[in-house]
C-alpha cells in the first residue's frame, strides 16, 4: 500500500489552527477518509491539538505533515479480515522549539492543559523526538482501530526516541521517531 505525504506550513498565529483543520479535512477526503467517519473526526481533533500546542507554546512557525494511505491502493472493507489493521494515518508537527512536550493534569475549571491527554487517549501511538533545532511531535491512528476512548488520567507519557530507524509504508520510506 502506498502512503502519501503532504505538508502545510503553519504561521505562529492561533487562526492557523482552523486553517490546519480545513486543510487536513480536504486531504483526508482525498485519501478516501470521509468527513463523517469517526476516524476523520478523531484525526481532525488530533490535528487541532498538535497545531494548537505548536502555535501557543512556541510562538514560532511549524510544519504539519500528514501521512495517509492512498485511496487507490487501500483495500476495501470486503478485502479485510475482521479486526485487521489495514492502514495507519500519521500526523506530525515539527516546530522550532527544543522544549519537550509535557502532559499536564488540568483541574476541573482550567481552560487548558488537556491537549496531550486527548492525544494520548485518541491516538494509537504518539511520541516526540528532537529534529534539527527543534522537535517533531507525532501520533498515529490505525484505520481499523476502535481505540477512540478518552483517557482521563494524568500520567500520560510520550514515546521518546533517540535513534530513528527507517520505516517503509508501501512504496514510501521515511524516518520513524
Amino acid at each position: 500500500m502506498q502512503v502519501l505525504q503532504v505538508q502545510l506550513e503553519i504561521r505562529p498565529d492561533p487562526a492557523e489552527v482552523g486553517r490546519a483543520r480545513r486543510w487536513a479535512r480536504s486531504r483526508l477526503a482525498g485519501s478516501g477518509i470521509e468527513a463523517d467517519e469517526p476516524l476523520a473526526e478523531t484525526l481532525i481533533l488530533l490535528v487541532s491539538e498538535l497545531v494548537t500546542n505548536a502555535v501557543v507554546h512556541t510562538g514560532r512557525p511549524a510544519v504539519l505533515r500528514l501521512f495517509v494511505p492512498d485511496a487507490a491502493s487501500a483495500p476495501t472493507a470486503g478485502e479485510r479480515a475482521v479486526g485487521e489493521v489495514v492502514a495507519t494515518v500519521r500526523l506530525e508537527v515539527v516546530d522550532a522549539s527544543t522544549r519537550a512536550p509535557r502532559p499536564r493534569c488540568a483541574d476541573g475549571d482550567d481552560t487548558n492543559g488537556r491537549g496531550l491527554a486527548l492525544v494520548d487517549g485518541l491516538a494509537d501511538r504518539w511520541g516526540w523526538s528532537a529534529e534539527g533545532a527543534g522537535k517533531r511531535i507525532w501520533c498515529e491512528v490505525d484505520r481499523c482501530s476502535s481505540a477512540t476512548t478518552l483517557v482521563t488520567g494524568c500520567d500520560a507519557a510520550p514515546v521518546v526516541s533517540s535513534v530513528a530507524a527507517p520505516v517503509v509504508y508501501g512504496d514510501l520510506a521515511y524516518e520513524a521517531v
